[in-house]
């Protein structure tokens, strides 16, 4: 299983991303894809980019069963805590998500 959040782009990339996988919500992808799909599909993402971010997440043999992958400015970062994978959101975002 492969998930892939992006921010901030093209309607191209995102329109290229749904010919292999399903858009949930505007910039969120899931689907189920081979090693090689994958990092081919990630590999083309990071280079539309631009200014935006993306966050890629698949299942792999680790202890969470998952592994991550980013690029860009992803307005929550990925963070490595002994060995866990954590997000980190920004204070002045979660100070935003607590009026929601």
């Amino acid at each position: 299983m492969v998930v892939i959040v992006l921010e901030r782009v093209t309607p191209a990339l995102r329109g290229e991303l749904t010919r292999w996988m399903l858009e949930l919500r505007a910039g969120v992808f899931v689907g189920t894809l081979s090693g090689m799909v994958r990092d081919r599909l990630w590999d083309y993402a990071c280079s539309k980019i631009g200014r935006g971010g993306g966050v890629m997440v698949y299942t792999t043999n680790t202890e969470q069963g998952f592994a991550t992958r980013y690029w860009g400015e992803p307005t929550r970062a990925l963070v490595d805590f002994d060995g866990l994978t954590l997000i980190q959101i920004p204070a002045d975002a979660s100070a935003a998500d607590q009026l929601s």
